[in-house]
């Protein structure tokens, strides 16, 4: 491989010479430097997947690449939407900092991205599948195939220059609604298990028998990119990250919420050579350090980078940092906590503003929803046969009803015990035992919104200039 990563040295020359290479702080990829796969699922809960847990997900291929690397147990999206985790996972930016924090939202102008350093850095980069983040111009990657399905364009493009290192994000549109992909007859209704935080209906069953065969269309065109890295020769100098982005839009399936069903991320990283197989982590990491990682894998120095908009500090570093000495087996720590954001603001059919915050430990959560006094509610969740089907049986039992109203109205402080409490039923703000847990988090949370200039509810009603 010395010549490939000669080549990546010569192609940064000529960048420099066109001062092209600092212009973000960018500088170039030392020889070695890896190629770069990041997979991202669509609407996909952590849990569905048979390497994470799930006695009924059929996922052969994402199961091996998790065996074949490492479990990242601790990555969580700053985000339950599409579009802001995207962004954060892209750039290294919390979305309220970057702007890109609604659905359907595009970053501040000057934003930059992975794709910008990589591309400064001599790489060749690239995405096939569903972008969801803008402007073109912070993600200046090239547009591989028509979509997710063309992998012979994926093998066209790592095949295409030898002598230069590449990154691809290879964005698959499944599992998102309306599962109507897969294989057809995989999953048995009345055979799979419901998971404790739906209510088992028939048509919570139908709907999770064409869920689970959309996440089988995943992990196939999972199998295909594995394939694909190993017939052109280049699956022992690639870094190949996975990431199920955020949770399902099943009634507390996690979409819209910052519930763990919503923010904790499936994440397996396969590096040969690097990531011992079978390892695992509980590391507490977010989308946003990503960046910073991947950088800091192709001996990219991060230090003074120009990431375009600044904190509220002035500071316009990454508000991620690198989790390499996890991967390497060097570190079992990254974070003491976690944060979140929710933006209803601008979503399809929404019906009132609900911002909602969020910090996370190894333990205990506490979510602020800032105006409790609203109705929460999209058209997408309250008009679904299952949410439709779990109000019929609601009429005639009052526990169920009381669990679905509380989807829709939220008192304005919720702490959970996540260690006794993982589907985050028992809300313990009030319990006196818990004061100083419960203060530290709203400490932490109220310094973590100042630094990104999150001004709470007018933050949230101005969501809509920042969409697209």
């Amino acid at each position: 491989m010395i010549g490939k990563r000669f080549g990546s040295l010569v192609m940064c020359g000529l960048l420099l010479a066109l001062g092209a290479c600092h212009r973000s702080g960018s500088v170039p990829a030392p020889p070695g430097a890896p190629n770069m796969l990041i997979i991202v699922a669509d609407d996909l809960t952590w849990s569905d997947l048979g390497a994470t847990g799930s006695p009924d997900a059929k996922t052969p291929n994402i199961d091996r690449l998790a065996r074949e690397g490492m479990q990242l147990q601790g990555m969580f999206s700053p985000a339950p939407m599409c579009s802001p985790a995207r962004h954060a996972l892209y750039t290294g930016l919390y979305p309220v900092r970057s702007g890109g924090y609604p659905n359907h939202s595009q970053v501040q102008k000057g934003t930059h991205s992975l794709f910008t350093y990589l591309r400064d850095a001599g790489y060749r980069v690239g995405l096939l599948g569903k972008v969801h983040v803008h402007p073109k111009s912070s993600y200046p990657f090239e547009r591989i195939g028509k979509d997710a399905d063309d992998l012979r364009a994926f093998e066209r493009f790592v095949s295409k220059e030898p002598t230069r290192p590449w990154l691809v994000v290879f964005a698959s549109h499944d599992p998102h609604a309306p599962w109507n992909r897969g294989p057809k007859g995989l999953y048995d209704p009345a055979k799979l298990t419901v998971p404790p935080y739906l209510h088992d209906t028939a048509v919570t069953r139908g709907a999770l028998a064409a869920y689970f065969a959309e996440i089988s269309q995943l992990d196939a065109q999972v199998g295909e990119l594995l394939r694909i890295l190993s017939a052109t020769g280049q699956e022992q100098d690639t870094i190949v990250l996975f990431v199920s982005e955020q949770g399902s839009s099943f009634p507390f399936g996690g979409k819209w919420l910052l519930y763990d069903t919503g923010i904790r991320s499936a994440a397996f990283v396969r590096w040969p050579g690097k990531v011992r197989p079978g390892s695992k982590s509980k590391a507490l990491m977010q989308y946003v350090d990503v960046a910073p990682t991947l950088l800091a894998a192709a001996g990219i120095d991060t230090a003074g980078i120009d990431t375009g908009p600044p904190d509220a500090d002035g500071q316009r570093g990454f508000d991620g940092r690198s989790f390499l000495e996890v991967l390497l087996g060097r570190s079992d720590h990254h974070r003491d906590y976690v944060f979140a954001v929710q933006t209803t603001v601008g979503m399809n059919d929404y019906k009132d503003p609900y911002p909602v915050r969020a910090a996370r430990d190894d333990r205990y959560k506490l979510i602020r929803n800032l105006a409790p006094q609203n109705t929460f509610g999209t058209g997408d969740l309250l008009q679904s046969d299952v949410w439709l089907s779990w109000q019929l049986d609601a009429a005639s039992r009052p526990a169920l009803s009381a669990r679905l109203e509380s989807l829709s109205h939220r008192p304005a402080e919720e702490l959970y015990d996540l260690q006794a409490d993982p589907f985050e039923l028992v809300n313990l703000a009030a319990h006196q035992d818990l004061t100083a847990t419960r203060d530290r988090l709203r400490g932490e949370l109220d310094a973590w919104m100042r630094q990104q200039g999150d001004r709470g509810l007018s933050t949230e009603m101005a969501a809509e200039s920042h969409q697209r």
